[in-house]
């Protein structure tokens, strides 16, 4: 685009201040041409500032002015604001300069007998300029910026926080599986096939733990980074009923009666063995620690699609308030009931991000009456 000489900038006192905006636009060059001619002519060089702005070079501006198509003429000074638009900029200023003009002596004949409001504020006619508009609008954007990276930073650190709750509460499953196992071993009088399968269980269980520690602190640095997983084929028949039988004790000191709906022909799922076992026990963890002495516990598995299948743990609980069905599954919210304990609000964060890496879905349905059932599906192996 073909440059054009700015007027430098007169005296504050008695000027209008007239911003062009422009665009890349061959027209633009012609627009241009004519409103500078037009000014010149008028023999009126000290009554005026006009600078010229390429809307693509300051944006900022333009957003800051509500532009909504270019050209536009806009009268930043003296206020009111006023604004021209569209391709006949010339004929709109004939009509309206000798307004503005008057306006000015107006002003001039204010500035001989100053009153003692424009006295108390003799900054108020540069306010508009645009170095000061460009200049409030990018210490508000650095504002902004710096306060997105605050919230970041307490997210970031939030994280670490609810990790090491995480870790203290689905690491007690492993370890005290690890620590019957090696009890267990301790005893003389067991058999060399119990003690070769006690010592696989613990250290399987050790494995477990080192896996869990490992990847939960590498997605410590955000918590929008997918989960690592190695899945593979998953008979998720054989996988809940061994699952269930090293929690029978549990289920045992609480007097829960247990029902299961597993289909011996359910399809082989596509699933990380160890990722979805901390979903599996951190729910039936919830579940027994909500249900009632004397009350009962559901896991059942539903071949939805062929490309789906569905796992669901219920309880007879007191159940979930419907406004907070999806929030429990955030990184930060607790429901008010479980401030003093462990339970929902622990762990099931990483639920949720455990199933998300899998390609599945994890929800709850719940009422007050019926305690609550959550669900998860993991995909059908081929």
């Amino acid at each position: 685009m073909q440059a054009f000489p700015e007027k430098q900038s007169p005296s504050p006192e008695a000027s209008l201040q007239l911003l062009l905006f422009v665009d890349q636009r061959p027209s633009a060059e012609e627009h241009i041409r004519q409103i500078c001619q037009f000014l010149e002519e008028l023999n009126a060089q000290d009554e005026f500032e006009l600078q010229i702005i390429d809307v693509g070079e300051q944006p900022y501006l333009a957003e800051h002015f509500k532009l909504v198509a270019t050209p536009t003429l806009i009268k930043i000074r003296p206020e009111p604001r006023h604004v021209l638009a569209g391709t006949n900029l010339v004929a709109q200023l004939e009509h309206w300069w000798p307004r503005w003009h008057q306006t000015m002596d107006l002003l001039e004949l204010e500035a001989e007998q100053p009153s003692a409001l424009s006295s108390a504020y003799p900054v108020a006619n540069s306010v508009n300029s645009v170095a000061y508009v460009a200049e409030l609008i990018k210490l508000s954007d650095e504002t902004f910026r710096l306060k997105q990276e605050k919230e970041l930073l307490q997210q970031q650190l939030q994280f670490k926080d609810r990790i090491i709750e995480i870790l203290a509460h689905d690491l007690r499953s492993p370890l005290t599986a690890t620590s019957l196992a090696l009890e267990t071993l301790s005893s003389e009088q067991i058999t060399p096939a119990l003690k070769v399968r006690l010592v696989q269980q613990a250290r399987a269980q050790i494995n477990i733990i080192d896996r869990m520690i490992t990847d939960i602190l590498q997605t410590a640095s955000s918590p929008n980074i997918r989960l690592q997983i190695q899945p593979n084929q998953l008979d998720l028949t054989v996988f809940l009923n061994r699952i269930l039988g090293e929690l029978e004790s549990q289920f045992q000191s609480k007097s829960l009666n247990l029902k299961m709906d597993i289909p011996h022909d359910t399809p082989l799922v596509y699933a990380d063995q160890e990722w979805i076992r901390q979903v599996v026990v951190n729910l039936l963890d919830n579940g027994i620690k909500y249900t009632p002495r004397g009350g009962s516990l559901q896991v059942s598995v539903l071949h939805r699609t062929s490309q789906k299948v569905q796992v669901s743990i219920c309880d007879s609980g007191p159940g979930i308030p419907e406004e907070n069905r999806d929030r429990i599954f955030q990184d930060h919210f607790r429901l008010a009931r479980d401030e003093a304990q462990e339970g929902y609000g622990i762990g099931l964060s990483l639920c949720k991000r455990i199933i998300a890496a899998h390609y599945g879905n994890i929800w709850v349905d719940s009422s007050f009456t019926k305690g609550s059932c959550f669900h998860f599906t993991l995909p059908v192996y081929h």
